[in-house]
């Protein structure tokens, strides 16, 4: 295994176990309010769409026509990947919500019985499965040949994290779990990424021509997340004002940061 690989696992492993610093930063500081929240995760939504852009998909079509395809035909194939990635998260939600409900309907009563800690449940395997294709975007990132283009997608993707990490020990909390539990939990949910970043690793290794394709679906994966998880779920907050200039934070930021890091 070379040495872009072993990164490309260990930046995974950063970026998932950011969601434990959120789980911190609760428990220190008691779970945020609805605003607090509203603005943390617009600021990761923004954070995201930029990663997606300037850490996958622009990455994707010069890894594209560097194998030789034409400039239209490289920007095809990304396009083609990004919509399966799309697709293939769109997927998985689904399937997610089938095994969460058929599992739950075997928990004991007193659980069973009650909706809030259902909904808590399936919100928790829902992050923790999400991450997997979050921690495949590190791993390509690195293979990309350029660690700095991987470091930038994994603070990226870390950063989003910490709001993920927030809210997962914030709902727990609510269960009457104890702060050690509760941060445990929000780090286990994270340390599944590496998984993903090996899977991205192994991907790349097997076939370079899979690059793009592997690039641009992994940003699928994550536009997905934000488009279909991450601004309704602010919009439905919007009583509490709107995340938009935390969004356009975010972006800007990481817009910045990938430029001058890549």
């Amino acid at each position: 295994m070379n040495e872009l690989a072993i990164l490309g696992i260990v930046g995974s492993l950063v970026a998932g176990a950011l969601t434990g610093l959120g789980g911190v930063v609760v428990m220190l500081g008691g779970p945020p309010d609805a605003r607090r929240q509203n603005l943390l995760m617009g600021f990761a939504a923004g954070v995201m769409i930029a990663a997606a852009f300037f850490s996958l998909i622009i990455p994707g079509i010069a890894q594209a026509e560097a194998t030789g395809s034409s400039r239209e035909m490289a920007a095809v194939i990304v396009i083609g990947a990004v919509l399966l990635g799309a697709l293939a998260m769109a997927q998985l939600g689904r399937g997610i919500d089938r095994i969460a409900r058929a599992r739950l309907a075997k928990l004991p009563g007193w659980l069973a019985d009650n909706a809030e800690h259902r909904r808590i449940l399936l919100f928790i395997l829902a992050v923790t499965l999400h991450n997997i294709p979050e921690g495949t975007a590190v791993g390509v990132s690195f293979m990309s040949d350029d660690a700095s283009l991987g470091w930038a997608t994994a603070l990226g993707i870390g950063i989003q994290n910490i709001p993920e990490g927030m809210a997962v020990a914030a709902a727990l909390s609510t269960l009457g779990w104890s702060r050690g539990r509760c941060i445990l939990a929000a780090l286990a949910t994270g340390l599944v990424e590496p998984f993903g970043g090996a899977l991205g690793v192994a991907i790349v290794q097997a076939s370079t021509a899979a690059l793009p394709w592997a690039l641009g679906f992994s940003a699928g994966a994550m536009l997905f997340v934000v488009m279909a998880d991450i601004i309704p779920g602010t919009s439905r907050r919007i009583e509490h004002g709107s995340a938009t200039p935390a969004l356009m934070a975010g972006l800007a930021i990481m817009m910045f940061l990938d430029v001058t890091l890549g």
